[in-house]
């Protein structure tokens, strides 16, 4: 026969790994819409690139796809719109 104690103890324990769970899936979500934005913001870069500068842009998307930081893809973005050539974008965006 269980205890109160022994009901008490699990229920604490349901309650807590569900706590974890939440909190996993969360984090799991807010993680996969971070790499989705890299994602996006990686493909529209190569996008433009390419669209302006053709087979110049040929080794842009290498280096691109290794580039992690929202953020740092924005601004290559920006500059991708504005830059004069490939070796321009590449030579303030690195």
């Amino acid at each position: 026969m269980r205890s109160v104690l022994d009901v008490l103890v699990e229920e604490a324990e349901a309650e807590a790994e569900a706590r974890g769970e939440a909190r996993g899936e969360a984090r799991g979500e807010a993680r996969g819409k971070a790499d989705g934005q890299v994602e996006g913001r990686q493909s529209a870069l190569v996008t433009v690139l390419q669209a302006r500068f053709g087979e110049a842009a040929a080794a842009c998307p290498a280096r691109i796809a290794a580039v992690d930081d929202a953020d740092r893809l924005e601004r290559g973005l920006q500059l991708a719109i504005t830059a004069d050539s490939v070796a321009a974008f590449l030579r303030v965006w690195n």
